[in-house]
């Protein structure tokens, strides 16, 4: 049984079949028989895990087994108190209601690697640094949770699913390594 930690580049597609335009997982991963134990958007960066046991990606990634992600999401704009416990909350999102979460405001963290290409920058927008922990993952939810309340995402970056980090295993955009399950 394999697993692999993987820091997903901004602008990948979390599949391994080709795609017209874009870089895939195959650029980076040359591993037989492996598969995503979940997605990112293509404009998300960081963590996913990959395995080559059906049981052990189910274990992952249903949400059944609440695994608990964390996002470090960039916004645009500074949040108050009010608008952090919004996110924190159960937010209706229209065709859903996320569940409770963690939410903090942060610092940018000193081991941020630069995004290529760089986010866009206004001089008369201040942005900030969020960190949220979720135990759910709908289809884009981090950015429309940030966007309902008035804070669109600029970057977002999954940092930790379950107990394996970037912090405990660094690895910079396009780097893989296997560890135990």
């Amino acid at each position: 049984m394999k697993l692999i930690l993987f820091n997903k580049p901004f602008n990948v597609m979390c599949q391994f079949s080709a795609h017209p335009d874009r870089p895939t997982l195959a650029d980076y991963l040359h591993i037989p028989n492996i598969y995503p134990a979940g997605r990112l958007d293509a404009d998300s960066e960081g963590l996913i895990l990959l395995t080559d046991d059906g049981k052990l990606q189910n274990r992952i990634s249903h949400p059944d087994h609440k695994q608990a992600k964390t996002y470090l999401v960039q916004v645009e704009g500074i949040p108050d108190k009010e608008t952090l416990e919004r996110l924190r909350n159960p937010l209706d999102l229209g065709d859903f209601v996320t569940q409770a979460c963690t939410v903090m405001h942060v610092q940018t963290p000193e081991w941020l690697w630069e995004r290529t290409p760089p986010i866009r920058h206004r001089s008369n927008i201040p942005t900030s640094w969020l960190c949220i922990i979720l135990s759910e993952g709908k289809n884009r939810q981090v950015r429309r949770m940030t966007a309902a309340v008035g804070l669109p995402t600029l970057r977002l970056i999954r940092t930790a699913i379950g107990g394996f980090s970037l912090e405990t295993h660094p690895l910079l955009p396009g780097e893989w390594q296997e560890v135990g399950a």
